[in-house]
């Protein structure tokens, strides 16, 4: 028999597959539908710091902070905040009730402020896990780069002290160190790390000469910068590991699981073919595990990681060579 099982954030999954944080995974409906098709565990859609200050009667944006969400102050002015902090707590256990896979909730963050406080109001609505989706994008030159980094070890530091369900960091690759800091991140107490997050990505229409946002999805190329870092650091790290970003089906999985990801977590597939797309590539891993008579995840997870595989350079390697690459 084939066992898909894999445990991430100390959690239960009857297969790696995870649905990423979304508007997908804002609705009670959906996750009952991809409970049904196979998804192993749900993100919710994040809850934004901004709405949590807000409803705690704090400063809406500090100056700091203006020039990187500069749309924020009308969004949240326009909502009734206290409202989207309730809603997101019932949202929690609506899901509890309806499902019986993990639910982990999801809060987008950029400082350590007393919006933390509001995370024990997430375990208590009976949420699995806490996914921190961490967004400071390293845009401001007057800023050392130690000063952006202290800012993710406070937030964990802080929130692990808060709660008793595990919590996973989601960041980006935007460090001058990167194998150091998420080294150092495994370390706080995290239960996982998430590469990476997705930003907003800004375009240009030349015709009416104003920027627009673009690039929504990921395309299945977009594997490949998370699959080299998951590659080389999850034999280091002393947390678990989640990939997003680029998996589109099966074989994305597959790959994820080969550089030795505990989980994948998958969202612009489901917008783009729909939550059947689940099962398909659920059946694609176990009928690729029975080609190459492997019964559990265990026998194959990281295989293909820096620590295990023949070719080392192969992740290692950055600039082109015919040798690598198959192309003169």
């Amino acid at each position: 028999m084939i066992n898909t099982e894999s445990w991430y954030m100390g959690l239960k999954l009857k297969n790696p597959l995870i649905a990423g944080s979304s508007g997908l995974t804002n609705s009670v409906e959906n996750i009952i539908e991809m409970e049904k098709n196979g998804i192993a565990a749900v993100v919710l859609k994040s809850l934004f710091e901004e709405q949590i200050q807000h409803s705690a009667s704090h400063t809406i944006m500090q100056d700091e902070y203006i020039n990187q969400y500069p749309e924020a102050e009308d969004y949240i002015r326009n909502y009734s905040t206290e409202n989207e902090v309730t809603n997101y707590l019932h949202l929690i256990e609506d899901v509890k009730k309806s499902v019986k896979i993990p639910v982990i909730a999801s809060i987008n963050c950029l400082s350590d402020s007393e919006w933390i406080s509001y995370a024990k109001k997430i375990e208590a609505a009976g949420a699995d896990g806490l996914e921190l989706n961490i967004a400071i994008l390293p845009s401001d030159p007057n800023k050392e780069s130690g000063d952006n980094e202290k800012i993710y070890f406070e937030i964990a530091r802080k929130v692990v002290e808060e709660l008793k369900i595990p919590v996973a960091i989601k960041l980006s690759y935007y460090f001058s160190g990167l194998a150091k800091m998420l080294k150092k991140l495994s370390w706080t107490g995290i239960k996982a790390l998430v590469l990476f997050n997705r930003f907003f990505s800004p375009d240009i229409d030349i015709e009416q000469e104003e920027v627009k946002s673009s690039f929504v999805f990921s395309t299945p190329s977009d594997i490949a910068l998370p699959l080299r870092w998951i590659a080389m650091l999850s034999p280091i790290l002393d947390c678990d590991v989640a990939a997003s970003t680029g998996v589109h089906d099966g074989t994305g999985l597959i790959k994820q699981l080969l550089a030795g990801a505990n989980a994948v977590q998958i969202t612009s597939v489901l917008y783009q073919k729909g939550f059947k797309e689940i099962g398909s590539m659920t059946e694609q891993l176990e009928n690729w595990m029975d080609r190459h008579n492997y019964r559990n995840i265990d026998d194959f997870r990281g295989k293909l990681s820096v620590a295990k595989t023949e070719n080392p350079a192969a992740y290692e390697r950055i600039q082109f060579m015919k040798h690598f690459s198959g192309i003169e």
